[in-house]
């Protein structure tokens, strides 16, 4: 195992946001963009200069081969993905308020329709997985990531972010033991406050529930909080918090999968992003990464549609 200077490789929904543009007949027409919270997060890895890869299902059709080419033209490995002649996932976005609203259209696609199956073996380079997104929802597809986990995650880093939908989630009680069990296996959670409060509702305050998800077994617990910037909980009721960037927000698509990958560059600038790196993490460190997170995701958010930054919009080579 290469340890952290091995691929990240990210597993989960890859797929088309059609974005509305004002057209010169006064009325919106559809832009397509690449999409999904873990083709988001890997393209930003790759341009943050990390070796990147995917696990998800790409059709061939049209929408499919224009995934595979922005992940390609990002740097982003997709040999380990399964290529099918089902549909593309369509995501038709509406923005409110610069807030994403979402009408999804899944049945019978490549990636919903991924099984234990068809995963692969993993290569030795894999040191991290990343798991997450609405694909932990959704069956058959969110079977065969937590086959994945059971698979590959005992001797590699483990991040997962459920991002929850609850209008995807046709049996709550299944998705919740699913879930349970993957967060057991995870060493690093990441949840919006939305999530927190979903997972564990009741009265208890943001801490106390963080604890309760580390108490599980992760080793690290961030919890976003859009404009109020995130908080990291370690070991020993260590906590760090870093505030948001200030920016200019088009649109908020894709800021939590691009804050995924500034927080995972950062382990992996910092040299950490390994089980024991992760398990002994200090606030200092866990602070740097919440920062560059945050700082690649206020970029992200001043872009229509996904679309994460290159080094040097965050001034770095």
């Amino acid at each position: 195992m290469t340890g952290g200077r091995g691929m990240i490789l990210c597993c989960g929904e890859a797929l088309i946001d059609m974005i509305p543009h004002p057209t010169t007949a006064g009325r919106d027409g559809y832009v397509p963009h690449p999409g999904g919270g873990l083709l988001n997060t890997a393209i930003a890895l790759g341009r943050l200069g990390l070796p990147a890869g995917v696990f998800t299902g790409l059709s061939t059709d049209l929408f499919g081969e224009f995934l595979v080419r922005a992940l390609a033209d990002s740097h982003v490995d997709t040999t380990l993905s399964v290529r099918s002649a089902r549909p593309t996932t369509l995501a038709f976005t509406h923005i409110v308020g610069g807030d994403a609203r979402y009408s999804f259209h899944d049945e019978n696609t490549a990636g919903r329709m991924l099984t234990p199956d068809d995963l692969p073996a993993l290569p030795d380079v894999v040191s991290t997985l990343l798991f997450g997104g609405f694909s932990l929802a959704v069956e058959p597809c969110a079977d065969a990531y937590a086959a994945l986990l059971d698979r590959a995650g005992a001797d590699r880093v483990v991040m997962i972010d459920p991002n929850v939908r609850p209008g995807f989630i046709d049996d709550e009680a299944r998705y919740r033991a699913r879930l349970d069990r993957m967060l057991r296996r995870a060493d690093i959670v990441k949840l919006s406050d939305a999530d927190l409060d979903w997972l564990m509702p009741g009265p208890a305050s943001e801490a106390d529930s963080a604890r309760a998800i580390s108490a599980l077994g992760p080793a690290v617990v961030i919890v976003t909080r859009g404009a109020l910037g995130a908080a990291g909980y370690l070991s020993g009721d260590r906590t760090v918090a870093v505030p948001a960037v200030p920016a200019s927000v088009v649109d908020t698509i894709g800021a939590g999968d691009t804050f995924n990958a500034g927080v995972l560059a950062g382990l992996h600038r910092a040299g950490v992003l390994d089980r024991d790196g992760v398990r002994n993490l200090d606030p200092a460190t866990l602070t740097a990464a919440l920062e560059l997170g945050a700082r690649a995701a206020a970029v992200t958010v001043g872009h229509s549609g996904a679309n994460p930054p290159w080094l040097a919009e965050l001034g770095e080579d």
